[in-house]
């Protein structure tokens, strides 16, 4: 079973461009996330699926500098970019993460795909509940995103790769991965400025002496300077988005 981890990103995000190359530290947001998924070694190979567009040549340009694997699809339809890089990375087990995700914790990430490997045989499809905002994940097979890319023909079913899974519970077997306490009201995601403002004050504080830090250590911090939860607590997550 090959599984492939399938990072999809792009620069024209609309609440905040260029978010994902956004630099912390002299080093792009996007390649903290890619430090940190190298991390997991159950999974044999990360993809960063980005667009045909012009304006994310910088994101290929990145990848072709890393020596990472990449795609370049569809914009707007988003499951036929991850089904056309799942076929061309001979995937068996897909992985999803969104490139807002730079403090996502590699350990979590691996629980949620060995939970997928060993139960298979009952869930379809496999994600995170009660985890802060930022460190999500899912999990499938690839026969299931075949379905979904042949079957899907609403326009948000498109967009975001996966709702037609979850939509369908008479069809799927979906896992929710729950948090040992419900920590669901962080927000560790990028997608506005207060959220950059926020994870940045969390790299700076954790990377220089710990490049491995993981979701406990971020709370830490949160513990230590309480009122940096605030600093993007009112933002609202859009229901789905990239």
């Amino acid at each position: 079973m090959k599984t492939v981890i399938i990072v999809q990103a792009r620069m024209t995000s609309t609440r905040l461009p260029g978010k994902v190359l956004k630099m912390v530290l002299n080093k792009s947001l996007l390649e903290y996330q890619i430090e940190r998924l190298k991390r997991i070694k159950i999974a044999d190979v990360i993809v960063i699926a980005t667009t045909t567009n012009d304006t994310d040549q910088p994101i290929v340009d990145l990848c072709n500098r890393l020596g990472l694997p990449y795609f370049c699809g569809s914009e707007e339809d988003v499951l036929s970019r991850y089904h056309e890089a799942a076929e061309k990375y001979n995937a068996d087990v897909v992985v999803r993460i969104t490139s807002d995700c730079p403090v996502i914790d590699p350990a979590v990430c691996e629980e949620a795909i060995t939970y997928f490997l060993k139960n298979q045989d009952q869930y379809d499809y496999v994600r995170l509940e009660q985890y802060p905002r930022g460190l999500d994940v899912e999990v499938f097979s690839f026969t299931v995103l075949d379905e979904c890319f042949r079957e899907a023909t609403d326009k948000p079913d498109r967009e975001h790769v996966t709702p037609f899974i979850y939509r369908h519970p008479e069809r799927y077997q979906v896992k929710y991965l729950n948090c040992d306490q419900d920590y669901s009201h962080h927000r560790w995601t990028v997608d506005t400025p207060e959220d950059l403002e926020l994870i940045t004050r969390i790299i700076e504080e954790l990377y220089p002496i710990n490049k491995n830090f993981n979701c406990a250590d971020i709370l830490g911090v949160l513990e230590k300077y309480p009122d940096w939860y605030y600093i993007n607590a009112k933002v609202c997550q859009k229901q789905y988005g990239e």
